[in-house]
């Protein structure tokens, strides 16, 4: 599986990735070998998930998500 997720770093910030391991890539932003943006950020934590079954579908809602505010993006994690 594909997964696209929001991440609410330490300082308040949100991240938004996609990864075939969502426990895998949280254990990596949490200890500051993931994104470049999370390393100084973390600890981080998971507030969206959303799964897709091909990669393509995974990057394209990425991409979509990233367009949005961050209060459309709260609004998704808060529905």
């Amino acid at each position: 599986m594909n997964f696209v997720y929001i991440l609410e770093c330490s300082d308040g910030t949100l991240y938004t990735g996609w990864t075939t391991d969502i426990e895998r890539r949280l254990e990596e932003h949490n200890s500051g070998i993931g994104s470049k943006y999370t390393r100084g950020r973390y600890p981080v934590k998971l507030k969206y998930l959303e799964e897709f079954d091909t990669k393509e579908k995974a990057m394209s809602r990425e991409f979509a998500i990233k367009k949005l505010s961050r209060a459309e993006k709260i609004a998704l994690f808060n529905l």
